[in-house]
């Protein structure tokens, strides 16, 4: 019971840059191809930057992080992950809610992101939140031997 309660009751933190070590150690765990520590430093430093960080308890660990960027009206979804042996309890939807709702706060009106065409989780997930096609990237991501298409994601906010 304690597990399904550190899954259904993360704490979300914003992020700085003094989080880069471990925003790269959790998106190494989660994706293939990682940004490493100075990549995170370099992208947090940027003016309009914002990332949350979803933490249990037990164990204590950051099992989540979410990265966008706003720039006058829009804000752009850089980058979202959850560890997979946290995926399925809403943990994304909440890492997207608080990126909305800060993005919405520093005046951005839409958001967009890119997401895979094959990876179907993801879509649900963004199709869910109410994010619309708007666009198509052909050959956009590198897939071990192939390539896959990205998927341009807008909501409005």
């Amino acid at each position: 019971m304690i597990a399904a309660l550190g899954h259904a009751d993360p704490s979300l933190l914003q992020a700085s840059q003094g989080h880069a070590r471990e925003l790269a150690e959790l998106h190494a765990v989660i994706f293939t191809q990682s940004w490493d520590e100075a990549s995170f430093r370099q992208l947090l430093g940027h003016p309009g930057s914002v990332a949350f960080l979803a933490r249990v308890l037990i164990p204590p660990r950051t099992i989540g992080l979410i990265l966008g960027r706003i720039a006058a009206d829009e804000a752009e979804l850089l980058t979202l992950g959850v560890h997979q042996t946290h995926r399925r309890y809403g943990i994304a939807r909440r890492l997207v809610a608080a990126l909305m709702q800060a993005a919405k706060g520093g005046g951005a009106r839409r958001l967009f992101l890119e997401v895979g065409r094959t990876n179907a989780a993801a879509v649900a997930l963004y199709r869910g939140l109410g994010f619309c096609q708007v666009g198509v990237r052909h050959g956009y991501y590198e897939r071990g031997q192939g390539q896959d298409d990205a998927l341009v994601l807008a909501l409005g906010l």
